[in-house]
């Protein structure tokens, strides 16, 4: 770059990375410029659609790399409205020459970001910088995106990771900004980097026994990283280089990394991933009109008690155990018969790491209608789920209060008991704790006849 051009500023804008360490978009732009600016714009639609628990998170991160450039002079330049005027604002105000971003997969930041590179007329360096692999670079032999998970696995597994930008000299600037605002609420984990680079390294002390403790619920068993991969305190790629696989539970849990960076590559290719079935036979499923079905499943009523377990603790905490996800998804597509969609929209309002690659993906591995999907027969029994996973019931007496003093014979299937045990132990069926909503084997059958009538 030219003498000139490196003592202007350069912009950074920070989107879903919001660290400076491991960061190509802020390495780039402290190796080209003496001086940067380190902006955020806060877009209305964004903190709309989030739940409270995501936007306290997000905010308390925000204040955290704010705090983190202040260390170095500068601050985080916070400007509300519209990306495309906000950065041309904010280019026009400070003479900036460049302005540096990491892409981003979803069809919201694919309007935003034409909409950017026609209003701020710098030049653009973009990167890729919230995945291990940039879409495009895990092909086939006939150069194409693996429609099956296994065979992507391994061709990610051995594709070579082109290094990021080294960082340089240049320092934050300090500019005049919006005030961050501040969390109405719990906020979920500790923000900011530093504290996700803890709950990165405390998960070393566990991450060998991740094979068998990943499924049960009641256990710590899982990393709870997907929050910072979401904001990008941390980097799929730090994540990788810290954890290895020099061990079957390293190599099983980076494994999931590479889910993460499948389904991005798939919404790069496939923008209606939230809205359209990938195998598209299955938007023609007779999907069921059910209101009340669907509100007893968002409020954690169905009386299935793991079920309810799961929807409480989302909505409480804005987090869900993994196989508790699977669970509770299929309840709602298998047993009531409610399109996919409703539950996907449903979760990514309320989970802290709500990613839309991820939680679109992984909704159509439940339903059956994705690549490399679960198949349309496959549906989880919740009771059985529940005994198999939750054998004691300890998570279900954590957030289903009102069953904990029933025994662990009867506490994943109170209704099968009669009414005489749960009695004993203060539960009500139909008072203080619902009658199940749907018979499981009676909705079984009406699934797969569902799913059969549309794939003749």
């Amino acid at each position: 770059m030219p003498a000139e051009a490196a003592d202007k500023p350069g912009i950074v804008w920070f989107r879903r990375d919001l660290r400076l360490e491991a960061n190509p978009a802020w390495a780039e732009a402290t190796a080209a410029h003496r001086h940067v600016v380190a902006a955020y714009v806060l877009e209305p639609s964004l903190l709309a659609a989030a739940g409270d628990m995501r936007r306290n998170q997000f905010l308390a991160h925000l204040a955290a790399l704010d705090a983190q450039l202040g260390t170095q002079g500068g601050n985080l330049v916070v400007r509300p409205g519209a990306a495309a005027d906000a950065l041309a604002s904010l280019t026009a105000q400070t003479g900036a020459s460049d302005l540096y971003y990491n892409n981003d997969v979803t069809p919201f930041s694919r309007r935003r970001d034409a909409a950017v590179s026609d209003a701020v007329d710098v030049a653009h360096h973009r990167f890729w910088g919230n995945l291990v692999h940039e879409p495009g670079r895990v092909l086939t032999a006939k150069g194409t995106l693996s429609k099956v998970f296994t065979p992507f696995h391994k061709a990610w597994a051995r594709t070579h990771v082109e290094p990021w930008p080294e960082p340089g000299p240049g320092l934050p600037m300090r500019v005049e900004s919006a005030p961050i605002p501040s969390p109405d609420g719990p906020v979920a984990q500790a923000p900011g980097p530093d504290a996700a680079w803890a709950r990165l390294t405390a998960w070393l002390d566990h991450v060998d026994d991740y094979p068998e403790n990943r499924d049960l619920p009641a256990v710590d068993g899982t990393s709870e990283l997907s929050a910072d991969l979401k904001f990008g305190t941390l980097s799929a790629r730090t994540v990788l280089d810290v954890v290895g696989t020099d061990s079957p539970g390293r190599a099983a849990f980076v494994r999931q990394l590479a889910w993460r960076d499948w389904y991005a590559h798939i919404l790069a290719q496939r923008q209606d991933l939230a809205t359209s079935a990938v195998n598209e036979v299955y938007n023609h499923i007779g999907w069921r009109d059910d209101d009340e079905g669907f509100r007893a499943w968002c409020e954690g009523r169905t009386g299935y008690p793991i079920v309810d377990a799961g929807m409480r603790q989302l909505v409480a905490s804005g987090w869900m155990h993994n196989r508790v996800r699977m669970i509770t998804a299929s309840f709602l597509v298998k047993d009531l018969l409610v399109d996919w969609r409703r539950g996907e929209r449903f979760f990514r309002h309320h989970l802290v790491d709500a990613d839309l690659a991820q939680n679109a993906g992984n909704w159509q591995w439940v339903a059956g209608t994705g690549p490399d999907a679960a198949p349309y027969f496959r549906i989880f029994n919740p009771t059985s789920q529940s005994r198999k996973f939750d054998p004691d019931g300890d998570y279900i007496r954590r957030w289903v209060p009102e069953l904990a003093d029933l025994p662990r014979g009867i506490i994943h299937e109170p209704a099968a008991a009669g009414p005489l045990e749960p009695a004993a132990a203060g539960v009500t069926l139909g008072e203080t704790y619902p009658f199940p909503i749907v018979d499981h084997k009676a909705a079984r059958e009406r699934t797969l006849a569902a799913y059969k009538a549309v794939r003749s």
